[in-house]
Parts: structure tokens; sequence; C-alpha cells
């Protein structure tokens, strides 16, 4: 069933046109970008616009973060803490490249 509008729509789309309303916008010619699934790339690019990054980056940086405590802690019990931190996070690195 067409949506109750599509008549409206259609006509107001024939007038923009016939009006150049659509000549001359960027990116007019160009190919789209390819994703790799449409279903996703909504929320892929807001996802990117808002500096979000794949699991295994973050956890990445938290273990660098970690080595960096290491090399300044003195401290025996806090090195022990650190480096079983470390330790759960290169597990979940490993998984989380493996999952994609």
């Amino acid at each position: 069933m067409d949506h109750p509008l599509i008549d409206l729509i259609n006509a107001r789309i024939r007038k923009a046109e016939a009006e150049g309303d659509f000549d001359n916008l960027q990116g007019a010619g160009k190919p789209l970008p390819l994703h790799d699934n449409s279903e996703d790339a909504v929320m892929n690019r807001i996802l990117k616009d808002n500096g979000a990054v794949p699991e295994f980056v973050s956890l990445s940086r938290e273990l660098s973060r970690l080595r960096e405590e290491l090399l300044e802690t003195a401290d025996r019990t806090d090195r022990k803490r650190l480096i079983a931190d470390m330790s759960m996070i290169e597990a979940r690195i490993e998984i989380a490249r493996k999952r994609g």
C-alpha cells in the first residue's frame, strides 16, 4: 500500500525538479560511498562521528596506559595487580580481534 501522501510528495518532487532545485547539488554525478553493510551504515557513521572505536582499540589504549603505570610503580602489590590487569586486557584484546 502506498503512503497516503504519495501523490503530494511526487507532485512536490516534480515541481522542485522543474524549478531546478536539484541542479548542481554537492556530489551530483559521483558514486555513493561504498558500505559493507548498508543496514549498519547510519549507525557506523554516527559512531565514527562521535569518536567511537573498535573494542580492541580502546583495550589496547588501556593496556598502554597500564604499562606506563607499571613502569612508574615500585610497590610490589600494585605491580602484581597491574600485571594481572594487563593479562586480562590482553586476553580481552584477543577475543575482540577474533570477533571482528
